[in-house]
């Protein structure tokens, strides 16, 4: 005992910073397992084995995959969310741009595919005709609004609109799951300077008594691993609040579940399900082809009820005015539909919905939003933060008996 207090006395300084040592140690590790998480985008260094990819880009598919199934199987139904689409009012908001657009497509198409009637037609007829065709397109919109509702399957394939998104967009992906997890990341790194200064007092005390050179290395693998370990495990358990005496104990991430909610429901409506990526996936989705022939029967009946033009143009020649007239609305759709963008975001109010969504769910379903960005590849993370807390561990060994 004299001996160890002898030694304490004598190399203090070393014995008073092995705490803070280890406390560094757990944080560096925390910090650099966070960062591998989502760093690098792309695999850095000599494939297949020498190097490093992010584990949410390299999984992203998988990733994307879950996401995907918790939002459509739990969080949201796009046919109650286009439910909330008013015919009337949408009609209203794209009354101008739309009488614009069947105007430049009936002179168009009838330029192109019947040039000699349109030019003997005399301008007042060219209008009243026209002006035919623009009453009839209030209707069209309201029939191809409850047609898409009513055969939304059909003519968008969400899950593979949401993948595709996800996958394509890395930085999206990291961005959907960091952001949603930031206090979260945050508490890891914290846990791991408590957690290593409370080793980090063992550390001393083993050292003082045994002066063994393989005890600072052994417990800055220790801590290391155990403080990664246990740092991701209280993110998420107890699910359920646990009450000990005055103090409550529940995972961080089901505490944060109003914030998490809010967060997730607006990264999603805001980048993923908006009307604009809703639009491209109906117009260009593995399906569009489905959406072009309902629009060419409607724009069929849209034609046929117009008699005078039917009988003046003819059988042949009026199906190909009628196909390229589908045609041509299908590509006028999107700069039309941006008229109304606002109200759409607004009517549809997906944020909102998947946030109410999301507090109903199950705690174990609501983990399910994060906990698959941790499980891929967990054991790597932890493993790497023991073996740099056992060089830092060396690195001591050779301080102390240098």
């Amino acid at each position: 005992m004299d001996a160890v207090l002898h030694d304490l006395a004598r190399h203090w300084p070393l014995y008073a910073a092995m705490p803070f040592v280890a406390a560094l140690i757990g944080y560096v590790t925390k910090r650099v397992a966070i960062e591998m998480m989502f760093r690098p985008l792309e695999f850095v260094g000599i494939p297949p084995l020498l190097g490093w990819q992010g584990v949410v880009p390299k999984h992203g598919g998988r990733m994307a995959a879950v996401a995907t199934e918790l939002l459509t199987a739990n969080l949201l139904d796009l046919r109650e969310v286009l439910g909330r689409i008013d015919p009337v009012i949408i009609t209203s908001e794209l009354e101008q741009p739309l009488l614009k657009a069947v105007d430049h497509i009936a002179r168009e198409v009838l330029a192109e595919h019947h040039p000699r009637l349109w030019e003997v037609l005399p301008t007042l007829a060219q209008e009243m005709l026209i002006k035919q065709v623009q009453a009839a397109a209030p209707r069209l919109v309201r029939e191809f609004l409850d047609d898409v509702r009513e055969n939304l399957e059909e003519v968008l394939d969400v899950q593979h609109m949401t993948v595709q998104r996800l996958t394509r967009d890395k930085k999206l992906l990291v961005r959907l799951i960091r952001e949603t997890s930031r206090p979260e990341m945050a508490f890891i790194a914290r846990m791991g300077i408590y957690f290593g200064f409370g080793l980090g007092l063992v550390q001393t005390i083993v050292w003082a008594f045994t002066r063994e050179p393989w005890v600072l290395p052994a417990f800055g693998g220790v801590i290391g691993l155990c403080t990664d370990w246990l740092a991701i495990k209280l993110i998420f358990v107890p699910r359920e609040p646990v009450r000990v005496g005055r103090v409550i104990f529940q995972g961080k991430f089901q505490r944060r579940r109003a914030e998490v909610a809010r967060q997730y429901g607006e990264l999603i409506a805001n980048e993923v399900l908006t009307v604009q990526n809703l639009l491209d996936a109906i117009l260009r989705g593995p399906r569009a082809d489905r959406l072009a022939a309902r629009v060419e029967h409607l724009v069929s009946e849209t034609v046929d009820a117009q008699m005078p033009l039917a009988w003046a143009v003819g059988g042949t020649r009026l199906r190909e005015m009628k196909h390229a007239a589908a045609r041509k609305a299908l590509e006028q759709l999107p700069d039309t539909a941006r008229y109304a963008e606002g109200y759409l975001t607004e009517a549809m109010d997906v944020a909102k919905v998947i946030e109410q969504r999301m507090l109903a769910l199950t705690p174990l379903e609501f983990e399910g939003l994060l906990r698959p960005a941790f499980r891929q590849d967990e054991w790597k993370l932890i493993a790497v933060g023991g073996v740099i807390g056992f060089v830092v561990g060396e690195l001591q060994v050779l301080l102390m008996l240098g």
